[in-house]
């Protein structure tokens, strides 16, 4: 029941963030607004008139924000294992970087000065290499 629960929610998430990230949903979102401003004089710019604007865009916005993170999460899974693929089928590749995203906050700035160190001795080596090459000629 779960599952399915979540299987339908993921697919209404993923429609809606289609539908609202889209030109015609921008148009649509500044005609309401633009409706709204300029019903304000038939209106007499009342407290009720600035509550439905008021209202209806934190409605908007608090729902979004759950079907926006519902897309995220997918995406971000969905990149995690592409990598993952990836790496797996590197020479060379450390197995430990396939889990990554459970690390600690400590344990990934410790790997991060890892590869910095790394990154400083490869930079040293290729400024060897290229001093070499250049004394040669």
């Amino acid at each position: 029941m779960k599952e399915h629960m979540n299987e339908v929610f993921g697919r209404i998430a993923s429609k809606i963030s289609k539908i609202s990230g889209s030109v015609w949903a921008f148009l649509t979102a500044c005609s309401i607004v633009i409706i709204w401003a300029s019903s304000g004089s038939l209106f007499g710019y009342s407290q009720t008139w600035q509550l439905f604007i008021n209202t209806t865009t934190t409605i908007v916005t608090f729902l979004m924000v759950f079907l926006i993170q519902n897309t995220q999460n997918r995406d971000s899974k969905a990149i995690h294992l592409k990598l993952d693929e990836l790496l797996k089928g590197l020479k060379g590749s450390s197995m430990k970087m396939l889990d990554i995203e459970n690390l600690s906050e400590k344990e990934l700035e410790e790997l991060l000065v890892k590869f910095k160190d790394k990154k400083t001795q490869y930079e040293q080596m290729l400024e060897k290499k290229r001093k070499n090459y250049f004394d040669k000629k």
